[in-house]
């Protein structure tokens, strides 16, 4: 386990607060001419999904979560429950809560693999607490609006149905059939393919 200094505390890390995973969402170091330099940082609990604030100083440190990466698969969702299973092992299947999928589940096509972050608590029991996927993906096109001639009020766009079942707006270009690039962290169309 890693220990992270005051000032190395920063966004995308994931650090144990109060005994539990925290992602760092954003971070600030301010210097004030009276006092030291603080890092005041706001954390994402990866367990409860509750946001924190924080304020480290420069004699501070946190521990960096010692974490594994592990590729899992999707294998579909029911009644807001996504299904997973271990790809060496079909048998293996288990469900994680749209809370911890966040805005993942947009993206999620059944079969597919993504990037589970395991971290394993003081009791050695190993939990899931985040998925990561590709930053860009390619989905085809399920439903697309015609293009309407002289609709300029959206600016030319419109929302399209990806495979996977999600909405998605994207110009008015593009077709059923089509296969598109999209940003997974945005959740925007990136282009045609």
């Amino acid at each position: 386990m890693s220990q992270l200094q005051y000032n190395e505390i920063r966004e995308k890390k994931i650090i144990i607060h109060d005994g539990e995973p925290a992602e760092v969402v954003e971070s600030h170091v301010a210097r004030t001419q009276q006092r030291k330099p603080q890092n005041q940082v706001k954390l994402k609990s990866l367990i409860s999904g509750k946001t924190i604030a924080a304020t480290f100083h420069v004699s501070d440190s946190a521990d960096e979560a010692d974490m594994e990466k592990r590729e899992i698969t999707f294998l579909y969702h029911n009644k807001g429950e996504y299904w997973f299973c271990d790809p060496e092992d079909k048998s293996k299947r288990f469900k994680l809560d749209e809370a911890l999928l966040g805005n993942t589940v947009k993206f999620l096509k059944e079969n597919n693999s993504v990037t589970a972050l395991v971290w394993t608590n003081e009791d050695d029991e190993e939990k899931i607490i985040k998925l990561s996927m590709p930053i860009k993906m390619e989905f085809k096109v399920k439903e697309a609006p015609p293009a309407v001639r002289g609709d300029t009020s959206k600016g030319g766009i419109k929302v399209i149905v990806l495979e996977n079942g999600a909405n998605l707006n994207a110009p008015m270009f593009v077709s059923e059939g089509d296969t598109i690039r999209v940003n997974t962290e945005t959740g925007e169309y990136v282009e045609r393919v």
